[in-house]
Protein backbone atom coordinates (compact mmCIF):
# COMPACT_ATOMS: atom_id res chain seq x y z
CA UNK A 1 0.00 0.00 0.00
CA UNK A 2 2.68 2.56 0.88
CA UNK A 3 4.72 1.12 -2.16
CA UNK A 4 1.73 2.32 -4.22
CA UNK A 5 1.39 5.25 -2.85
CA UNK A 6 4.76 6.07 -3.46
CA UNK A 7 4.79 5.34 -7.31
CA UNK A 8 1.37 7.65 -7.39
CA UNK A 9 3.46 10.90 -5.97
CA UNK A 10 6.86 10.16 -7.98
CA UNK A 11 5.36 9.74 -11.03
CA UNK A 12 3.57 13.25 -11.84
CA UNK A 13 7.17 14.89 -11.09
CA UNK A 14 9.15 13.02 -12.96
CA UNK A 15 6.57 13.96 -16.28
CA UNK A 16 6.96 17.59 -14.83
CA UNK A 17 10.50 17.48 -14.97
CA UNK A 18 10.87 16.13 -18.14
CA UNK A 19 8.40 19.10 -19.84
CA UNK A 20 10.77 21.33 -17.91
CA UNK A 21 13.40 20.22 -20.00
CA UNK A 22 12.32 19.85 -23.27
CA UNK A 23 10.43 23.33 -23.04
CA UNK A 24 14.03 25.00 -22.04
CA UNK A 25 15.60 22.96 -25.05
CA UNK A 26 13.17 24.65 -27.65
CA UNK A 27 13.94 27.96 -26.83
CA UNK A 28 15.88 29.39 -29.88
CA UNK A 29 19.17 31.30 -29.59
CA UNK A 30 18.86 35.00 -30.93
CA UNK A 31 22.25 36.06 -33.39
CA UNK A 32 24.20 39.18 -32.72
CA UNK A 33 23.26 42.06 -35.12
CA UNK A 34 25.65 43.14 -37.83
CA UNK A 35 27.79 46.39 -36.75
CA UNK A 36 27.10 49.37 -38.21
CA UNK A 37 30.07 51.31 -40.21
CA UNK A 38 30.27 55.07 -38.57
CA UNK A 39 29.39 58.18 -40.76
CA UNK A 40 31.92 60.74 -41.31
CA UNK A 41 31.39 63.89 -42.99
CA UNK A 42 34.65 65.16 -44.86
CA UNK A 43 36.05 68.02 -46.44
CA UNK A 44 38.92 68.41 -49.65
CA UNK A 45 41.89 70.32 -48.45
CA UNK A 46 42.49 73.07 -50.56
CA UNK A 47 45.06 75.15 -51.87
CA UNK A 48 45.58 78.96 -51.97
CA UNK A 49 48.28 81.54 -51.32
CA UNK A 50 48.78 82.48 -47.76
CA UNK A 51 49.51 86.46 -48.00
CA UNK A 52 47.79 88.42 -44.76
CA UNK A 53 49.40 91.35 -42.06
CA UNK A 54 50.30 90.23 -38.75
CA UNK A 55 50.17 92.45 -35.36
CA UNK A 56 53.46 92.20 -34.19
CA UNK A 57 55.21 93.99 -30.84
CA UNK A 58 58.39 95.90 -31.73
CA UNK A 59 61.24 98.33 -29.98
CA UNK A 60 62.13 101.04 -31.61
CA UNK A 61 66.23 101.51 -30.83
CA UNK A 62 68.69 104.12 -31.75
CA UNK A 63 70.54 103.62 -34.59
CA UNK A 64 74.15 104.15 -32.92
CA UNK A 65 74.27 104.54 -29.42
CA UNK A 66 77.45 104.92 -27.19
CA UNK A 67 78.65 105.85 -23.97
CA UNK A 68 81.70 108.15 -23.74
CA UNK A 69 84.13 107.54 -21.41
CA UNK A 70 87.38 109.32 -20.74
CA UNK A 71 90.58 107.15 -22.12
CA UNK A 72 92.87 108.59 -19.30
CA UNK A 73 92.24 109.75 -15.79
CA UNK A 74 91.74 113.01 -14.79
CA UNK A 75 89.48 115.78 -12.87
CA UNK A 76 86.73 117.05 -14.97
CA UNK A 77 86.80 120.58 -15.52
CA UNK A 78 84.42 121.37 -18.14
CA UNK A 79 81.32 119.58 -19.68
CA UNK A 80 79.69 121.66 -22.43
CA UNK A 81 76.59 119.43 -22.93
CA UNK A 82 73.31 117.86 -21.21
CA UNK A 83 70.65 115.78 -21.40
CA UNK A 84 68.88 116.49 -24.61
CA UNK A 85 71.63 118.27 -26.02
CA UNK A 86 71.88 118.18 -29.86
CA UNK A 87 75.94 117.66 -30.90
CA UNK A 88 77.86 117.81 -34.35
CA UNK A 89 80.25 115.19 -35.40
CA UNK A 90 83.53 116.16 -33.81
CA UNK A 91 82.22 118.85 -31.33
CA UNK A 92 84.14 118.87 -27.89
CA UNK A 93 81.99 117.54 -25.13
CA UNK A 94 84.12 117.66 -22.17
CA UNK A 95 87.63 118.79 -20.93
CA UNK A 96 89.60 117.28 -18.04
CA UNK A 97 92.64 118.10 -16.09
CA UNK A 98 95.36 115.84 -14.58
CA UNK A 99 98.94 117.77 -13.78
CA UNK A 100 100.79 114.65 -13.51
CA UNK A 101 100.48 114.46 -17.52
CA UNK A 102 102.17 117.92 -17.46
CA UNK A 103 104.62 116.63 -15.13
CA UNK A 104 105.55 113.58 -17.53
CA UNK A 105 105.78 115.94 -20.68
CA UNK A 106 108.31 117.96 -19.49
CA UNK A 107 110.47 115.27 -18.17
CA UNK A 108 110.03 113.70 -22.00
CA UNK A 109 111.33 116.54 -23.18
CA UNK A 110 114.41 117.32 -20.86
CA UNK A 111 115.42 113.92 -21.61
CA UNK A 112 114.98 114.23 -25.59
CA UNK A 113 117.66 117.10 -24.92
CA UNK A 114 120.12 115.06 -23.46
CA UNK A 115 120.87 112.53 -26.77
CA UNK A 116 120.14 115.73 -28.91
CA UNK A 117 122.89 118.15 -27.07
CA UNK A 118 125.42 114.60 -27.70
CA UNK A 119 124.50 113.87 -30.56
CA UNK A 120 125.39 117.60 -32.03
CA UNK A 121 128.81 117.23 -29.86
CA UNK A 122 129.65 113.99 -31.96
CA UNK A 123 128.73 115.14 -35.43
CA UNK A 124 130.85 118.34 -34.48
CA UNK A 125 133.70 115.76 -33.82
CA UNK A 126 133.14 113.46 -36.49
CA UNK A 127 133.02 116.94 -38.88
CA UNK A 128 136.24 117.69 -38.00
CA UNK A 129 137.84 113.80 -38.45
CA UNK A 130 136.59 114.00 -41.57
CA UNK A 131 138.06 117.61 -42.47
CA UNK A 132 141.32 116.23 -41.46
CA UNK A 133 141.18 112.83 -43.47
CA UNK A 134 139.90 114.77 -46.72
CA UNK A 135 143.12 116.92 -46.07
CA UNK A 136 144.94 113.97 -45.95
CA UNK A 137 143.45 111.87 -48.47
CA UNK A 138 144.63 115.11 -50.84
CA UNK A 139 148.19 114.76 -49.35
CA UNK A 140 148.07 111.17 -49.99
CA UNK A 141 147.17 111.74 -53.56
CA UNK A 142 149.76 113.97 -54.40
CA UNK A 143 152.61 111.98 -52.65
CA UNK A 144 151.38 108.52 -54.49
CA UNK A 145 151.98 111.11 -57.79
CA UNK A 146 155.21 111.94 -57.13
CA UNK A 147 156.72 108.28 -55.77
CA UNK A 148 154.88 107.55 -59.44
CA UNK A 149 156.71 109.90 -61.71
CA UNK A 150 160.01 109.69 -60.04
CA UNK A 151 159.63 105.64 -59.71
CA UNK A 152 159.34 105.97 -63.74
CA UNK A 153 162.02 108.73 -64.30
CA UNK A 154 164.49 106.36 -62.05
CA UNK A 155 164.04 103.82 -64.59
CA UNK A 156 166.81 105.96 -66.91
CA UNK A 157 170.28 105.68 -64.54
CA UNK A 158 171.40 108.74 -63.31
CA UNK A 159 168.19 111.26 -63.72
CA UNK A 160 167.01 110.54 -59.74
CA UNK A 161 168.95 109.49 -56.71
CA UNK A 162 168.35 106.63 -55.31
CA UNK A 163 167.59 108.48 -51.77
CA UNK A 164 165.06 110.77 -53.35
CA UNK A 165 162.83 107.88 -54.35
CA UNK A 166 162.92 106.07 -50.70
CA UNK A 167 162.28 109.81 -49.43
CA UNK A 168 158.94 109.96 -51.93
CA UNK A 169 158.07 106.35 -50.90
CA UNK A 170 158.43 107.23 -47.34
CA UNK A 171 156.23 110.03 -47.72
CA UNK A 172 153.57 108.40 -49.45
CA UNK A 173 153.60 105.38 -46.67
CA UNK A 174 153.15 108.21 -44.07
CA UNK A 175 150.26 109.98 -45.73
CA UNK A 176 148.03 106.64 -46.26
CA UNK A 177 148.83 105.67 -42.25
CA UNK A 178 147.49 109.07 -41.73
CA UNK A 179 143.97 108.26 -44.13
CA UNK A 180 143.73 105.16 -42.30
CA UNK A 181 144.25 106.76 -38.36
CA UNK A 182 141.44 108.67 -39.94
CA UNK A 183 139.46 106.13 -41.00
CA UNK A 184 139.47 104.48 -38.10
CA UNK A 185 139.19 107.39 -35.35
CA UNK A 186 135.80 108.19 -37.76
CA UNK A 187 134.15 104.59 -36.98
CA UNK A 188 132.98 105.02 -33.54
CA UNK A 189 132.45 108.24 -33.23
CA UNK A 190 129.77 107.55 -36.17
CA UNK A 191 128.32 104.52 -34.18
CA UNK A 192 128.23 106.99 -31.60
CA UNK A 193 125.76 109.16 -33.71
CA UNK A 194 124.09 106.38 -34.62
CA UNK A 195 123.10 105.29 -31.16
CA UNK A 196 122.22 108.95 -29.95
CA UNK A 197 120.20 109.17 -33.08
CA UNK A 198 118.45 105.91 -31.78
CA UNK A 199 117.84 107.43 -27.88
CA UNK A 200 116.35 110.75 -29.31
CA UNK A 201 113.69 108.70 -31.15
CA UNK A 202 112.72 107.04 -28.52
CA UNK A 203 112.85 110.37 -26.34
CA UNK A 204 110.36 112.14 -29.09
CA UNK A 205 108.32 108.58 -29.20
CA UNK A 206 107.96 109.39 -25.10
CA UNK A 207 106.90 112.75 -25.59
CA UNK A 208 104.36 112.08 -28.38
CA UNK A 209 102.94 109.24 -25.97
CA UNK A 210 102.51 112.40 -23.32
CA UNK A 211 101.27 114.21 -25.80
CA UNK A 212 98.54 111.48 -27.07
CA UNK A 213 97.11 111.05 -23.76
CA UNK A 214 97.24 114.73 -23.04
CA UNK A 215 94.38 115.06 -26.37
CA UNK A 216 92.71 112.44 -24.46
CA UNK A 217 91.98 115.08 -21.88
CA UNK A 218 88.87 116.13 -24.19
CA UNK A 219 86.29 113.93 -25.00
CA UNK A 220 84.54 114.72 -28.68
CA UNK A 221 81.25 113.59 -30.27
CA UNK A 222 81.91 110.57 -32.53
CA UNK A 223 79.28 111.27 -34.44
CA UNK A 224 76.12 113.71 -34.69
CA UNK A 225 73.06 112.73 -32.12
CA UNK A 226 71.62 113.67 -29.19
CA UNK A 227 72.92 113.16 -25.63
CA UNK A 228 70.15 110.92 -23.91
CA UNK A 229 72.26 110.98 -20.20
CA UNK A 230 74.91 112.77 -18.05
CA UNK A 231 76.71 110.79 -15.58
CA UNK A 232 79.00 112.93 -13.82
CA UNK A 233 79.88 116.72 -13.54
CA UNK A 234 82.57 119.14 -13.40
CA UNK A 235 85.11 117.96 -10.12
CA UNK A 236 84.16 114.29 -10.29
CA UNK A 237 87.25 112.48 -11.02
CA UNK A 238 86.61 110.85 -14.46
CA UNK A 239 88.56 107.54 -15.26
CA UNK A 240 88.22 104.77 -18.10
CA UNK A 241 85.61 103.02 -15.73
CA UNK A 242 83.51 105.68 -15.70
CA UNK A 243 80.82 107.07 -18.32
CA UNK A 244 80.26 110.34 -18.46
CA UNK A 245 77.36 111.07 -21.24
CA UNK A 246 75.64 108.97 -23.94
CA UNK A 247 75.21 110.00 -26.68
CA UNK A 248 72.52 108.32 -29.69
CA UNK A 249 71.97 109.02 -33.00
CA UNK A 250 68.32 109.24 -32.86
CA UNK A 251 67.25 111.00 -36.55
CA UNK A 252 67.64 107.16 -37.87
CA UNK A 253 66.21 104.44 -35.66
CA UNK A 254 66.30 100.28 -35.62
CA UNK A 255 63.23 98.87 -35.55
CA UNK A 256 63.99 95.38 -33.97
CA UNK A 257 60.69 92.58 -34.87
CA UNK A 258 61.13 89.13 -33.29
CA UNK A 259 59.68 86.79 -35.64
CA UNK A 260 58.03 83.95 -35.78
CA UNK A 261 59.57 80.79 -36.96
CA UNK A 262 56.47 80.14 -38.98
CA UNK A 263 55.87 83.52 -40.76
CA UNK A 264 59.91 83.60 -41.71
CA UNK A 265 59.36 82.48 -45.25
CA UNK A 266 58.39 85.83 -46.71
CA UNK A 267 61.25 88.08 -44.68
CA UNK A 268 63.31 89.97 -47.57
CA UNK A 269 65.21 92.58 -47.47
CA UNK A 270 64.66 95.93 -48.92
CA UNK A 271 60.42 95.02 -47.97
CA UNK A 272 58.52 98.55 -46.81
CA UNK A 273 56.53 97.51 -43.34
CA UNK A 274 54.54 100.23 -42.12
CA UNK A 275 53.52 100.53 -37.93
CA UNK A 276 51.95 102.92 -35.84
CA UNK A 277 53.12 103.90 -31.85
CA UNK A 278 50.83 104.91 -29.11
CA UNK A 279 52.44 108.28 -28.65
CA UNK A 280 50.62 109.32 -31.99
CA UNK A 281 47.38 107.34 -32.65
CA UNK A 282 46.03 107.25 -36.29
CA UNK A 283 49.48 108.03 -37.63
CA UNK A 284 51.12 105.41 -39.83
CA UNK A 285 54.98 105.64 -40.24
CA UNK A 286 57.23 102.69 -41.66
CA UNK A 287 60.66 101.18 -42.24
CA UNK A 288 62.18 99.12 -44.60
CA UNK A 289 64.04 95.89 -43.79
CA UNK A 290 67.83 96.10 -43.71
CA UNK A 291 69.30 93.14 -41.09
CA UNK A 292 68.15 89.81 -40.93
CA UNK A 293 69.20 87.58 -37.90
CA UNK A 294 69.51 84.49 -39.44
CA UNK A 295 68.98 82.70 -36.22
CA UNK A 296 66.01 81.43 -33.59
CA UNK A 297 66.06 82.52 -30.32
CA UNK A 298 65.44 78.40 -28.76
CA UNK A 299 63.14 80.34 -25.76
CA UNK A 300 60.96 82.25 -27.99
CA UNK A 301 61.11 80.40 -31.69
CA UNK A 302 61.40 83.89 -33.06
CA UNK A 303 64.40 85.28 -35.27
CA UNK A 304 64.79 88.99 -34.44
CA UNK A 305 64.63 91.39 -37.75
CA UNK A 306 65.78 95.05 -38.21
CA UNK A 307 64.59 97.70 -39.76
CA UNK A 308 65.95 100.84 -41.09
CA UNK A 309 63.61 103.84 -40.00
CA UNK A 310 64.41 107.79 -41.22
CA UNK A 311 63.73 110.34 -38.24
CA UNK A 312 64.66 113.27 -39.02
CA UNK A 313 61.65 115.46 -37.34
CA UNK A 314 62.24 113.44 -34.35
CA UNK A 315 59.11 112.39 -33.39
CA UNK A 316 60.19 108.70 -32.98
CA UNK A 317 61.72 108.02 -29.75
CA UNK A 318 64.95 105.27 -28.64
CA UNK A 319 62.46 102.44 -26.36
CA UNK A 320 59.48 102.87 -27.99
CA UNK A 321 57.22 99.40 -28.60
CA UNK A 322 55.00 100.01 -31.97
CA UNK A 323 52.78 97.73 -33.06
CA UNK A 324 54.06 96.28 -36.66
CA UNK A 325 51.81 95.26 -39.99
CA UNK A 326 53.96 92.74 -40.35
CA UNK A 327 53.31 91.33 -44.28
CA UNK A 328 53.34 87.52 -43.89
CA UNK A 329 53.52 85.24 -47.22
CA UNK A 330 54.31 81.65 -47.79
CA UNK A 331 56.99 81.47 -51.27
CA UNK A 332 54.07 78.83 -52.87
CA UNK A 333 50.62 78.03 -52.39
CA UNK A 334 49.58 76.56 -48.86
CA UNK A 335 47.38 73.62 -47.92
CA UNK A 336 44.20 74.55 -45.85
CA UNK A 337 41.98 72.05 -43.90
CA UNK A 338 38.66 73.28 -41.22
CA UNK A 339 40.20 74.14 -37.49
CA UNK A 340 38.30 70.98 -36.55
CA UNK A 341 39.80 68.64 -38.45
CA UNK A 342 43.22 68.66 -36.87
CA UNK A 343 42.93 66.59 -34.06
CA UNK A 344 46.37 66.47 -31.44
CA UNK A 345 46.88 63.52 -28.67
CA UNK A 346 49.89 63.21 -26.40
CA UNK A 347 51.75 61.53 -28.99
CA UNK A 348 51.08 63.47 -32.36
CA UNK A 349 48.86 65.84 -34.27
CA UNK A 350 47.06 64.34 -37.58
CA UNK A 351 44.36 64.60 -39.62
CA UNK A 352 42.18 61.71 -40.88
CA UNK A 353 42.20 61.35 -44.40
CA UNK A 354 39.13 58.82 -45.95
CA UNK A 355 40.43 57.27 -48.61
CA UNK A 356 38.64 54.34 -50.03
CA UNK A 357 36.10 54.47 -47.52
CA UNK A 358 38.74 53.79 -44.89
CA UNK A 359 40.28 56.49 -42.70
CA UNK A 360 44.26 56.63 -42.00
CA UNK A 361 45.68 58.75 -39.81
CA UNK A 362 48.11 61.55 -41.45
CA UNK A 363 51.02 63.28 -39.28
CA UNK A 364 50.93 66.96 -39.62
CA UNK A 365 52.42 70.33 -38.25
CA UNK A 366 50.15 73.14 -37.50
CA UNK A 367 50.46 76.53 -39.55
CA UNK A 368 48.79 79.83 -39.76
CA UNK A 369 45.35 80.09 -38.84
CA UNK A 370 42.85 82.05 -41.15
CA UNK A 371 39.28 83.36 -41.69
CA UNK A 372 37.70 82.54 -44.87
CA UNK A 373 34.22 83.27 -45.80
CA UNK A 374 33.31 82.87 -41.91
CA UNK A 375 35.21 79.18 -41.58
CA UNK A 376 37.94 78.93 -39.16
CA UNK A 377 40.79 77.37 -41.52
CA UNK A 378 44.44 75.83 -40.47
CA UNK A 379 47.69 75.69 -42.52
CA UNK A 380 49.03 72.41 -42.40
CA UNK A 381 52.14 70.59 -43.67
CA UNK A 382 52.30 66.97 -44.00
CA UNK A 383 51.80 63.86 -46.26
CA UNK A 384 48.54 65.79 -47.99
CA UNK A 385 47.72 67.00 -51.20
CA UNK A 386 45.12 69.21 -52.49
CA UNK A 387 41.76 67.68 -52.97
CA UNK A 388 42.06 64.70 -50.44
CA UNK A 389 39.17 63.99 -48.11
CA UNK A 390 39.73 64.77 -44.77
CA UNK A 391 37.52 64.26 -41.68
CA UNK A 392 35.82 67.37 -41.03
CA UNK A 393 36.21 66.54 -37.24
CA UNK A 394 39.75 65.30 -36.33
CA UNK A 395 39.33 62.41 -33.22
CA UNK A 396 41.14 59.86 -31.98
CA UNK A 397 38.16 57.50 -31.35
CA UNK A 398 37.84 56.89 -35.24
CA UNK A 399 40.67 54.86 -35.16
CA UNK A 400 43.00 54.07 -38.57
CA UNK A 401 41.82 51.64 -40.76
CA UNK A 402 38.11 52.10 -39.82
CA UNK A 403 35.50 51.50 -42.76
CA UNK A 404 33.82 54.41 -42.67
CA UNK A 405 30.34 55.57 -45.06
CA UNK A 406 31.53 59.06 -46.65
CA UNK A 407 28.67 61.83 -46.15
CA UNK A 408 28.18 65.44 -47.46
CA UNK A 409 31.66 65.76 -48.92
CA UNK A 410 32.27 69.45 -49.68
CA UNK A 411 34.50 71.21 -51.22
CA UNK A 412 36.16 74.88 -49.02
CA UNK A 413 35.80 77.58 -52.05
Amino acid sequence: MIRKSFFVIIAPLLMLSTACNNTVKSVPTTASPPATKPTVTVTNVISQELSRNLRLPGELQPYQDVQLFPKVQGFISWIGVDRGSEVKTGQVLVRLTAPELAAQRGEAEAKTNVPVAQKLEAESRIAGIRAQRLEAEAKLAASTATFNRMKAASATPGVIAGNELENAQRTMEADQARVKFYQESEKPIAAQVNALTESEKAARASVNTVAVNQSYLQIAAPFAGRITERFLHPGALGGTTQPVLRLQQITRLRLVVAVPETELAGVAKGTRVEFTVPAFPGETFAGAIARIGNSLDPKTRTMPVELDVNNPTRKLAPGMFPQVNWPSHRPRPSLFVPLSAVATTTEKTFVIRIKNDIAEWVDVKRGTSINKDGKDLVEIFGDVAEGDAIAVRGTDELRAGTQVIVKAVTANK
